[in-house]
């Protein structure tokens, strides 16, 4: 079936629609889920919270940019919002010393080509809930500084530093694939 037919078919309430969507996109899904909850439960709850936001809202997807995006940001919004409803996201108030060393790790070269994404995404997973958070939403997602510090309702200078401290965590624990 094709996603215009798909799309239409979980518009008009059809299950065997809504079924196949899922199968098609719950691989990519409880990937992106999982990069932002700290297990895989909680990975699969999000999952499942976004897929049913994703039906119930379907009416307004107004076949304006890549259908995919359009699930990816209802994905992500569900993820940081259990997170906030959960207590489990915590992000620290940075001073002008910290905003400042973010500034400095944030501008050095991170490049590990030839480590494997598995294990990547393995060290990834351990970061903290704030950077871990931020780390995804700026590196894999694309958002902005600015996004992100009003999608988490953060200052900026947090959002630099929680970034910051992602990629030192990360290039520490990857020091031994050089």
């Amino acid at each position: 079936m094709s996603e215009e037919k798909l799309i239409e078919g979980c518009m008009a309430g059809n299950r065997t629609a809504q079924k196949q969507l899922y199968e098609k996109y719950s691989r990519l899904f409880f990937a992106l889920c999982f990069r932002f909850m700290p297990t895989r439960a909680e990975a699969e709850d999000v999952m499942i919270v976004g897929f049913m936001s994703i039906f119930e809202n379907i009416q307004t997807y107004k076949y304006e940019g890549s259908f995919e995006g359009w699930m990816r940001k209802i994905m992500v919004n569900t993820a940081i919002s259990t997170m906030r409803t959960n207590g489990e996201h915590y992000f620290q108030q940075e001073t002008e010393e910290t905003m400042y060393q973010a500034e400095v790790a944030t501008a050095q070269n991170f490049t590990y080509s030839h480590v494997a994404v598995k294990e990547i995404m393995k060290q990834i997973q351990q970061l903290s809930d704030g950077c871990r958070t931020v780390f995804n939403l700026h590196a894999i997602e694309g958002y902005s500084y600015e996004e992100i510090a009003e999608m988490l309702n953060i200052n900026m200078g947090t959002v630099k530093s929680q970034l910051a401290r992602a990629r030192k965590t990360l290039q520490d624990k990857l020091k031994a694939y050089r």
